[in-house]
């Protein structure tokens, strides 16, 4: 149809009937384009980024336009509806393994992941594959360092994706209900982490842990994690070989020891003492299903992390040897201490079942989740609540009676339930951060602890739907894109400017200069002219000569 109107406006254009240059024009002008976004009662700072951009683009000659989504449906789109829309306001949380660049730097940029895999912005650049590659094996550090650094260039070169802030993470907790020493602080994490939710100690008759989300649960899955409080509930109820300490750096969790015998061959001597929710002994052959599992093809999502292992050997009752194709420097962050350790009982038969269809791991749904880590699966109340036990057979077992996470999407709902105590640990808060320090000065009964994040928020861009795919316009995009506006006006200071996926708060991995475009509409103009594109006399951008619009608005 869009070619038959094409030529008859050519032949009216030759019969003097329509102005010189209107019919091609209208093909080259950019479709409505739309960004996605979370509500802003649940995600303030999301949505009010997205609108800024929305509102510069618009300035720029594009009909640009907000959608906003509830949490569960926009992540479903983004991850598995990949062509379908532009761009959306996203965010990666601070996890432990994360603490590596390992996983920001290959995971979710390398070209192995596009297809369904982290990488769900499909950016595809073989010189960027080779620094990604290249400082996985690298086991100098200072060399590795290097490769990290020119990564980020790259990133920043091609303006990859648009990078607003690195929260300051601020988590207020009631000091009456716990004693303030047993909060415990992590690298690049603050105290929302894993050794808080089990060490923390109560001092009263308030035993449980009660703490808030503002999006919900997608799943509880040790194969998928769809979201932040997805990855929360996943780690306290299985167990991983190794896991992230306070300081930042891998050490045995369900391991007695990991030992390098050579750069290839790492030696795990798994506890005695372990078992699974129902009752079974966790065993070596547990490990090494839970390894071998994502090499099927059935768990996309964990498949990187253990591509380069090439086979697991298992030596006797308690220990295994992995052996690498390759030396991987993250190798323990990334995948030891990522991969959550199933029960063989229980996801062989569902892994089997799966291989003839067309679903996969990630859409497996246990109606109680068995893990054998230091919390048990109690109870999922959707859109509601998820409550989880103090497993009393844990070599670890947590100091609290019950971890409790209640589904608050509003912030100022928030706010007033943990100053009535309805929850007694504001894990997320996504509001005005200077009246949350006010509301916490002014109530001796909570304390609040700030840091900056080892996760950051974005805006990222489909590269699968022009004009997102071209460097040029992505560039203008970061050009109008005030970040100390937004730090001023969106977190109120309690923020940091973003220019790289490398958090500050990991100062020896990142990289301070990179070459972001700041010259906001005059810079904007300036390098969409460069690369070809014009306006009409309406003011409308449109693509380059020879380029024309063809695709339909998302919406």
């Amino acid at each position: 149809m869009r070619k038959i109107l094409t030529m008859v406006l050519l032949s009216l254009l030759v019969l003097g009937l329509v102005l010189p240059g209107l019919s091609l024009a209208n093909e080259r002008v950019i479709r409505p384009l739309y960004i996605l976004t979370r509500p802003q009662a649940s995600s303030p700072d999301e949505f009010e980024t997205v609108r800024l951009l929305v509102d510069a683009m618009r300035e720029l000659g594009i009909d640009a336009h907000y959608r906003v989504m509830p949490w569960e449906q926009m992540a479903d789109v983004v991850w598995f509806e990949r062509d379908r829309w532009d761009a959306t306001g996203w965010q990666m949380v601070a996890r432990p393994e994360r603490l590596d660049p390992d996983e920001f730097i290959y995971n979710l940029f390398h070209s192995s992941t596009a297809e369904d895999g982290y990488n769900f912005i499909t950016y595809v650049n073989p010189e960027y594959d080779e620094v990604a590659e290249a400082q996985r094996v690298a086991v100098d550090v200072d060399e590795r360092r290097e490769l990290v650094l020119r990564a980020q260039e790259i990133l920043a070169e091609d303006a990859v994706f648009n990078p607003t802030v690195h929260p300051m993470n601020s988590i207020v907790f009631n000091n009456q209900v716990f004693a303030e020493d047993s909060v415990q602080e992590m690298a690049g994490m603050g105290i929302r982490n894993f050794w808080t939710y089990t060490e923390i100690q109560p001092i009263g008759d308030q035993q449980d842990l009660v703490l808030n989300s503002n999006d919900t649960v997608q799943s509880i899955n040790p194969f998928y994690i769809s979201g932040t409080v997805d990855s929360w509930i996943t780690e306290l109820i299985w167990d991983r070989v190794m896991r992230m300490g306070k300081d930042g750096l891998p050490e045995p969790w369900a391991a007695k020891s990991v030992e390098w015998l050579d750069d290839t061959t790492i030696e795990i001597v798994l506890r005695d003492d372990m078992y699974w929710h129902d009752g079974h002994p966790v065993t070596v052959e547990d490990v090494k299903f839970s390894f071998e599992a994502p090499k099927t093809g059935q768990v996309p999502m964990y498949k990187p992390f253990v591509d380069v292992i090439t086979a697991i050997d298992v030596v006797d009752d308690s220990t295994l040897h992995f052996h690498l194709e390759r030396p991987w420097a993250a190798f323990e962050t990334a995948s030891l201490a990522k991969l959550n350790i199933v029960p063989k009982h229980i996801w062989e038969p569902i892994i089997n079942d799966l291989l003839d269809s067309p679903e996969n791991a990630e859409t497996v749904q246990e109606d109680a989740p068995v893990g054998s880590g230091p919390f048990q699966f109690g109870a999922w109340r959707f859109a509601e609540e998820v409550v989880l036990e103090a497993n009393p057979y844990h070599f670890s077992t947590p100091n609290v009676e019950r971890w409790i996470v209640r589904f608050i999407p509003n912030m100022e709902a928030a706010l007033g339930m943990i100053q009535n105590e309805e929850i007694n640990f504001l894990a997320v808060y996504l509001g005005d951060t200077e009246l949350l320090n006010q509301r916490v000065e002014a109530d001796p009964k909570l304390s609040m602890v700030s840091t900056v994040d080892l996760g950051f928020r974005y805006v990222a861009f489909n590269h699968r739907r022009p004009p997102f795919g071209d460097a040029a316009f992505r560039r203008a995009m970061a050009a109008v894109t005030d970040r100390w506006l937004i730090v001023d006006a969106v977190w109120r200071g309690y923020a940091v400017p973003m220019d790289s996926i490398i958090s500050p708060a990991l100062e020896f991995w990142h990289h301070d200069g990179l070459d972001w475009p700041e010259g906001w509409m005059d810079e904007a103009r300036a390098i969409l002219t460069e690369a070809g594109y014009e306006w009409d006399a309406s003011g409308r951008l449109l693509y380059p000569e020879g380029q024309v619009e063809e695709l339909d608005p998302m919406f």
